[in-house]
């Protein structure tokens, strides 16, 4: 059976509507129960919303060590942006809260747009975010309607590539390849800001963290369990 304690690093494609601290706590729980342990170290290298899913990396043991380290790795994301709509938290966390016309984006208007995110930018976190301010969370001061003041932070998008434009739907599909610390959140404002209109995200998958991606991951947590029943028995 593989050492838990010692340390191992698991992959997980986190899934719709979980919270990185729900997944965390279930991979926990049950490796207490495979191993008999009260008690075990875990944590992971990097939050993802619940409305998002893909690549979460757990840490077991003295791999938590790791994370800090784990958390460097670039991400690549692909998301789906709503033109001409902005939500409070700009993703479907909120209901829409401001609309803008969007007769005038094209095709063109849209690579112009993302041309101005490639390389290293600057970005203003969302206020709905896990940033801290004065020991508290934003988000926890954004929902209680207080004003949320985040000073940019300087990120890198190694990659922005358009992979599909709907001008009917006024939707945009982009695959995100940056470092840690961006929020696709905010780049989605941002995009809708430099096409004069607004957006929002409508979905979030998040493919790849450093060495980490989707496909070598776990696809659920009953896979897990699975593969964790497996490494017991064969070690019984």
């Amino acid at each position: 059976m593989k050492d838990f304690k010692s340390g191992q690093i698991l992959v997980f494609d986190k899934p719709l509507g979980w919270t990185s601290f729900q997944l965390v706590g279930k991979v926990r729980w049950m490796l207490c129960r495979a191993i008999g342990e009260k008690r075990l170290k875990v944590g992971h290298a990097g939050t993802l919303d619940p409305l998002a899913t893909g690549v979460m990396v757990i840490c077991t043991g003295k791999a938590t060590k790791r994370i800090e380290e784990l958390q460097l790795g670039e991400k690549e994301y692909i998301a789906r942006l709503q033109l001409g709509a902005t939500t409070p938290s700009y993703d479907l966390e909120h209901e829409v809260d401001t609309t803008f016309p969007t007769a005038h984006i094209d095709e063109a208007a849209v690579d112009h747009a993302l041309a101005q995110f490639r390389g290293e930018i600057d970005q203003v976190p969302p206020a709905f975010s896990a940033c801290k301010i004065d020991g508290k969370r934003a988000y926890d001061l954004a929902r209680k309607g207080h004003d949320v003041e985040l000073k940019a932070k300087r990120i890198t998008i190694h990659e922005l590539e358009l992979l599909h434009f709907s001008p009917d739907a006024m939707t945009l599909d982009i695959r995100v390849r940056c470092s840690k610390g961006t929020y696709i959140r905010a780049l989605a404002r941002d995009i809708g800001e430099a096409l004069h209109s607004g957006a929002h995200l409508t979905a979030l998958r998040r493919t790849r963290v450093g060495e980490y991606d989707v496909e070598h991951a776990f696809p659920d947590i009953d896979a897990f369990e699975k593969w964790l029943e497996a490494d017991t028995a064969d070690h019984a």
